[in-house]
């Protein structure tokens, strides 16, 4: 599902696999995981996200969640993405380093909230677009997907083109936008500048407590709308109930020295 390497001080989380990457609860878990065993980290470090092959991500597991014969069901798996999504994005904005996500293949949906809720966002020119999907498969967006969006991009032109029109968002045409900071030639091009960013930052030899209270002051306001998803008609705080699972993962994550 993913890996977790490490080059010096720059982990790079590489979600694994041909497939689209959808995120259903088995990849977001695994994801998850291997934030907490970056999160071990004693010393000043950044993360990188990025994946193989032709998608970043292309959003949540709609099959896995509406395969189910029973409409309940269908709900409850529904429910089940979005309150481990929510969690990974706390845990990705209480993370105790700078983030960048290498968005080298499509991000659609979930997947391109998921790259949005990186410090930096990185993008691959030749292959792959941002693609906020709602209006286009008949579904309604959630606050707290609206909430990363105004947060992460300051125009209410680029969120009406982003939201309402469903722009696929080249690398070029997302630098332009103020979403993406720098755009690259290839695959490999967007993560060597990924790395040689990371890298940068950790000179800076902050401290990662004081780095993820201040993005937690950032994202206030998306950490408060966290607590629901009217979407699927689940609110309240959510409960990591699966804790223990994730910690038996972690500990059997092997870390390899890049």
């Amino acid at each position: 599902m993913c890996s977790l390497d490490r080059r010096g001080d720059v982990f790079i989380l590489t979600i694994t696999g041909d497939d689209e990457h959808r995120l259903n609860p088995t990849r977001i878990d695994s994801i998850r995981a291997a934030l907490r065993r970056a999160k071990l980290e004693t010393r000043p470090a950044a993360l990188i996200t990025t994946a193989q092959g032709k998608f970043f991500s292309n959003g949540y597991d709609l099959d896995w969640a509406f395969s189910h014969q029973d409409p309940t069901r269908r709900l409850d798996r529904a429910r089940l993405m979005s309150r481990k999504l929510r969690l990974l994005v706390e845990e990705l904005i209480s993370l105790p380093m700078p983030t960048i996500a290498a968005v080298t293949g499509h991000a659609s949906a979930a997947g391109f909230i998921l790259a949005l809720c990186h410090d930096y966002l990185l993008m691959r020119k030749e292959r792959g677009f941002l693609y906020m999907s709602e209006v286009d498969i008949k579904f309604k967006i959630s606050a707290w997907f609206t909430a990363i969006v105004k947060n992460k991009i300051a125009s209410p032109r680029v969120w009406r083109d982003v939201i309402l029109k469903a722009e696929k968002i080249t690398a070029d045409r997302g630098v332009e936008m103020g979403i993406v900071d720098s755009s690259h030639a290839t695959a490999g091009g967007t993560l060597e500048a990924a790395v040689a960013l990371g890298m940068e930052l950790v000179r800076r030899q902050w401290s990662g407590e004081v780095y993820a209270g201040c993005r937690r002051v950032m994202f206030e306001g998306v950490l408060a709308t966290l607590r629901t998803d009217e979407t699927v008609e689940d609110s309240g705080q959510i409960v990591d109930d699966d804790d223990d699972d994730d910690k038996a993962v972690i500990g059997n994550m092997q870390v390899s020295k890049l």
